[in-house]
């Protein structure tokens, strides 16, 4: 066994099968050992027992290098067999259908994890025992692949069902954090420029533990990714009550990384920061349960969350102090989303009562900063969607056998100048303007976040703070936390913050809905008219009240006699959440810790993400109360002057950002509007008087808003296909109106009866503009007596648009749209097998024809019931093969071509709300 693992080990897969193939009964071989003598191998047995040999040789006492080395050799001889099993049938029954098989392969990926998690370094730095142990862990951790699955919740399935995934989760953590404390000490002694005692460099020993350490964490990073995982991981109490994952978080975030040191280095560093960041990130946005409650529920764990929370405020601390228009990257080497991930966590700490009053004594200084460079740097930064300078990701693609023999030739005394090891890097890469966007919408929710006041949560001398905090702040030299910009000494401090706040506001209504909500906006609003108010009754900054012809967001004069009382309903109504005026309290919002958002979406910027632990009981009770005080307090906060508030019943003048060129739409209470119309022309012409400067900005764009965002209108067109006149059923419009609010702004019953009637009404005026096309003309005696259009011509809506717009712009109609106008055609959730149907894409125009393939069940692992879609096959493609498919996996591929290469027929996973039948196949 041993002499066989110690030759074999170099064998690739192929090499392997090719053996199998040449031998005499496809399962013994001869193998030429480099000493010329032949060894005679029976495969079948070594595959069955190589598991256990490698446990009892990883029980044994004597773990020195020499062992490390064997258990390195023996892994991957384990890896190249599970590859060959995927060839080899034989091997696949051994390896990959024996349960017994499997137990075996678990335990000794469990056991090697628990002794290497209780490694301790000792002797020289730059040693090989080090490297060894950090390949260990790696290749232990991505054997799971090999021998379970490539598909990660495959491999979180069978991990769930084992009795001691605990034990699992534990080591596999403790194992990684060992490495990580390898590589702390190795980048020390390289900074320190200490020697090393092997034939490879300094650089070399510390890179390569770099990549080992990222790719142990991306594992790690892809298992949080996976809800189950992460329910189950929440529930341990070792990595998550008692802070051992916090431990893991800050030792990675405070590795000292130098500008001298070489950029692939500084680079690897990066991501593992941005992976540690995703993997809290992922258990912040767990539903289940409220990680930051769980570290809160001790002192200890509290203290280490707040320590990980300041090495997070001084990542973006320094990331703000560089000016991306002066840096310049290397894009060889991509350094993960560093910034934008803190930014998320730092959104979440400022939106919970744990760590909301800690942010504010530890950041408001950085913030205010910000908001008092020169307005040239600010505009550049905050209200940009180009910025210069922007963060990529990538995922490092791991290779066992790579791995391996790198570190076993190039620790072998007999090499000299080894080469570098580099594994490939699959780039993740955000487009510039959504990554900007993103970037200013975080920015934005911070001073939301920490303006907002909210009773029976917050604490009583957390009222104001953040405002005053600022203004604090405002009067201390603050250009050294910036270095990377230019501060304006000739102008008052009120005066620059005040004139990039009106920019950041101007900018971040056309972030919404995409990025932002209304809500989020008006809170920053109301801070930045709050610090107005400040400005004048303190005297700070007077000269630039007097002088300057900004506007307010909310009335000075009226604001500065608001009652607290009053400015806790205005903030509340700007969350869309209850107002204390009816005497009453959400119910359960008496517990310290949890969400200041409440009743807000939460999946405000990210539709991938939860970024709130806000309870569902919370918001649904702020919802209900919402609903009674919603329209008294909105009047009140326009009736004090709020320009930007100005609105009518459907469209608004706004001003985009001073650079952007991305210009989103903005959701807005109808219904308010129209009964404030009167005062709002009133205050507008009285603030256009005021600022004769901001009249270009107001009237560069004009856009239409509308209540819902479009992740609501999805749900409640699904919603009309069970129930189309849900508009007379009151329950049924309350049930909804509450289910929408909790995925983008509040939805009123009221509202969103009033935006059914609409609805059904236009589709009744596109029906009749259609009809005479197709040939089936009603006199107008019939047409009015015609009922209201059914459900079913929804889906035949985007069609008959399109046919529209070629008549529009002076061509003819397409033939084959015809048919989707006249009636009796099924609707798209009635198709059934072997039908022929028109695929057509999010904005209405046909991709394709063919055949649906299947319409129940589960297809490569999906259930089209819950994703609402059918499998069909492609035979006719109006797009580029290379278009993306809505629903990409690894068995189909990305694309029409891939699924086509891979299936041998462009079956695709398409929505059943875009599948439309016909009636043959021409």
């Amino acid at each position: 066994m041993i002499s066989a693992v110690k030759q074999l080990h170099g064998v690739t897969a192929l090499e392997l099968n090719k053996l199998l193939r040449d031998s005499e009964n496809f399962t013994t071989i001869h193998y030429l050992t480099e000493k010329g003598s032949l060894l005679k191998i029976d495969m079948e047995k070594l595959a069955g027992s190589l598991p256990l040999h490698l446990t009892s040789v990883l029980m044994s006492t004597n773990r020195n290098e020499a062992t490390l080395r064997y258990l390195l050799c023996g892994v991957r001889l384990l890896h190249s067999l599970c590859d060959l099993a995927s060839r080899n049938s034989k091997f696949e029954q051994i390896l990959l259908d024996d349960v017994k098989m499997l137990e075996q392969l678990l335990d000794l990926v469990f056991y090697m994890l628990i002794v290497l998690g209780g490694y301790r370094q000792e002797g020289h730095t730059f040693s090989p025992m080090h490297l060894m142990h950090s390949t260990l862990v790696a290749c232990n951790l991505y054997l799971l692949t090999g021998f379970l699955s490539p598909q990660w919740q495959d491999i979180v399935h069978v991990l769930l069902a084992h009795p001691k995934v605990d034990i699992f989760m534990d080591a596999a953590f403790g194992s990684v954090r060992m490495v990580v404390r390898c590589l702390e000490n190795a980048l020390v002694a390289y900074h320190e420029d200490i020697s090393v005692q092997s034939n490879l460099t300094a650089e070399q020993e510390v890179y390569y533990l770099c990549q080992q350490c990222e790719a142990s964490l991306q594992f790690l990073q892809s298992l949080c990714q996976q809800k189950l995982f992460k329910e189950r991981l929440l529930k341990n109490k070792e990595l998550c009550g008692k802070g051992s994952i916090l431990y893991l978080a800050q030792s990675i975030l405070k590795l000292r990384i130098l500008p001298s040191f070489p950029s692939r280095i500084v680079a690897s560093v990066s991501r593992l920061r941005a992976k540690i960041l995703s993997i809290m990130l992922s258990l912040c946005e767990a539903e289940s349960i409220s990680y930051l409650d769980e570290v809160a529920s001790s002192a200890q764990s509290l203290d280490l969350a707040k320590s990980v929370a300041l090495e997070v405020f001084g990542l973006l601390k320094k990331a703000f102090g560089r000016d991306p228009a002066h840096l310049t990257t290397d894009r060889s080497h991509p350094m993960g989303l560093v910034q934008l991930n803190a930014m998320r966590l730092a959104d979440i700490f400022s939106d919970d009562s744990n760590f909301r009053s800690y942010m504010i004594l530890c950041f408001t200084k950085v913030l205010t900063a910000i908001i008092s460079l020169s307005h040239g740097d600010f505009l550049s930064c905050w209200c940009s969607s180009n910025l210069p300078d922007t963060e990529e990701d990538a995922s490092l693609e791991y290779d066992i056998f790579a791995a391996v023999g790198w570190i076993l030739d190039n620790t072998s005394p007999n090499i000299r100048n080894a080469k570098n090891l580099e594994f490939n890097l699959i780039p993740n890469s955000m487009p510039k303007a959504s990554y900007a966007h993103h970037r200013t919408s975080l920015f934005i929710k911070f001073f939301a976040n920490l303006h907002c006041f909210v009773p029976n949560i917050c604490e009583e001398q957390e009222r104001n703070l953040f405002v005053l905090k600022v203004l604090e702040c405002l009067q201390m030299d603050l250009s050294n936390l910036l270095p990377g910009f230019s501060f304006a000494s000739d102008a008052p401090k009120a005066s620059i913050a005040s004139k990039n706040l009106r920019s950041l506001l101007s900018h971040a209504e056309s972030l919404i809905p995409n990025f932002l909500t209304v809500e989020d906006v008006q809170l920053l609003r109301v801070f930045f008219g709050e610090l107005q108010s400040l400005f004048t009754s303190t005297g700070f900054g007077e000269n630039r009240v007097q002088d300057s012809k900004c506007e307010n967001s909310l009335s000075r004069d009226k604001f500065s006699k608001l009652s607290i009382n009053e400015h806790y309903q205005d903030t509340q109504s700007a969350r869309g959440g209850p107002s204390t005026s009816t005497g009453k309290e959400p119910a359960d919002l008496n517990k310290k810790g949890g969400s200041f958002k409440e009743g807000m979406s939460e999946n405000y910027a990210f539709p991938d993400m939860n970024h709130h632990n806000a309870r569902a009981e919370d918001r649904k009770a702020l919802n209900r109360q919402n609903q009674v005080e919603d329209k008294g307090i909105r009047g009140k906060m326009v009736s004090r002057g709020a320009r930007h508030m100005d609105r009518d019943a459907q469209n608004v003048e706004t001003s985009g950002s001073d650079t952007s060129a991305a210009k989103g739409k903005n959701i807005v209470d109808h219904t308010d509007n129209v009964k404030l119309s009167k005062s709002n022309d009133h205050l507008k012409e009285r603030a256009l008087e005021e600022n004769p400067e901001d009249i270009e900005l107001s009237q560069r764009r004009k856009r239409k808003r509308t209540i819902m965002n479009d992740k609501q209108v999805t749900f409640i067109e699904r919603a009309l296909k069970d129930e189309p006149d849900m508009q007379r059923n009151a329950a049924a419009l309350q049930s909804w109106a509450d289910k929408l609010s909790l995925h983008g702004s509040q939805v009123t019953s009221s509202q969103l009866k009033n935006w059914l009637n609409n609805r059904k009404a236009k589709l009744a005026r596109t029906a009749r503009d259609v009809h005479p096309a197709a040939g089936d003309v009603d006199s107008p005696a019939t047409d009015r007596q015609r009922k209201p259009i059914p459900t079913v011509m929804y889906h035949t809506q985007e069609k008959i648009f399109l046919n529209l717009v070629r008549i529009a712009s002076g061509g003819k109609p397409e033939p084959s749209l015809v048919c989707f106008v006249n009636i009796g055609f099924p609707e798209s959730g009635h198709c059934y097998a072997g039908q022929y149907v028109v695929l057509v894409g999010a904005r209405g125009v046909e991709i394709g024809r063919g055949k649906v393939f299947q319409v129940h069940g589960k297809w490569h692992g999906k259930s089209l019931e819950k994703l609402s879609s059918y499998v069909v096959d492609v035979s006719e493609l109006r797009v580029d093969k290379g278009s993306r498919l809505p629903y990409p996996s690894e068995a189909v591929g990305t694309s029409f071509a891939e699924a086509e290469t891979k299936l041998g027929v462009m079956r695709v996973l398409w929505d059943s709300n875009r599948v439309f039948a016909v009636r043959s196949k021409k």
